[in-house]
C-alpha cells in the first residue's frame, strides 16, 4: 500500500509534468505561429515585388520570362518551410515522448514494487500465482520497450527520408535557375 505522503508526492509529480508539457506545447505553438507569420510576411513582400515587376513589363515575352522565374525557387522554399515545420513538431513531440517515458518508467517501477510487496506478503502456496504475475509484468515491460524501439526507428526513418527529400529538392530548384 502507498502512504499518504507517497500519493501526494505522486500527484505533485504528475501536476508538475502536466504543467511542464503544457508549457512545451505552448512553446511549439509559438514557434509555429512565428514560422507562419514569417512565411506570410515573406510571401506578401514577394507578391508586392512581383506585382510591381509585372506592372513594369513591356511585352509578352518579358512577362513569360518573369513568370517562369517566379516559380523556380518555390520548391526550395517549400522544402525549407516543411523542414522547419517538421523540426518544430519533432522537438515538441520529443519533449512529450521524454515525459511519457519517464512517467511510464516510474509507473512500471511502482507497479513492480507493488508486485514484489504482494509477493512477500502472499500466503504460502501462492508461489505459482506470484511467479505468473511477475512473468506477466516482465512480458508487458518487454512489449512496451519493443514498441518504444519500433516508434524510435520509425521516427528516425521519417527524419532520414525528410532530409533526403529536402536535399534532393534544393539541387533541382537550383538547376532550374
Amino acid at each position: 500500500m502507498m502512504t499518504a505522503e507517497q500519493i501526494a508526492a505522486s500527484h505533485k509529480a504528475n501536476v508538475e509534468t502536466l504543467f511542464g508539457l503544457t508549457a512545451k506545447a505552448f512553446e511549439g505553438v509559438e514557434k509555429l505561429v512565428e514560422l507562419n507569420l514569417s512565411a506570410a510576411k515573406t510571401a506578401l513582400n514577394e507578391s508586392a515585388n512581383n506585382t510591381q515587376a509585372a506592372l513594369s513589363v513591356k511585352d509578352a515575352q518579358e512577362l513569360l520570362a518573369m513568370q517562369a522565374n517566379l516559380f523556380q525557387p518555390l520548391a526550395e522554399k517549400t522544402a525549407a518551410y516543411s523542414r522547419h515545420l517538421y523540426d518544430i513538431a519533432s522537438g515538441t513531440g520529443s519533449e512529450f515522448t521524454k515525459a511519457f517515458e519517464a512517467q511510464s518508467a516510474a509507473a512500471q517501477k511502482q507497479f513492480a514494487n507493488l508486485v514484489d510487496s504482494a509477493a512477500q506478503n502472499a500466503p504460502s502456496g501462492s508461489e505459482q500465482a506470484v511467479a505468473m504475475m511477475k512473468g506477466a509484468v516482465t512480458a508487458a515491460n518487454t512489449a512496451f520497450e519493443s514498441v518504444q524501439k519500433a516508434v524510435k526507428q520509425a521516427t528516425d526513418l521519417a527524419e532520414t527520408n525528410l532530409a533526403a527529400v529536402t536535399q534532393s529538392a534544393a539541387p533541382k530548384a537550383a538547376k532550374k535557375k
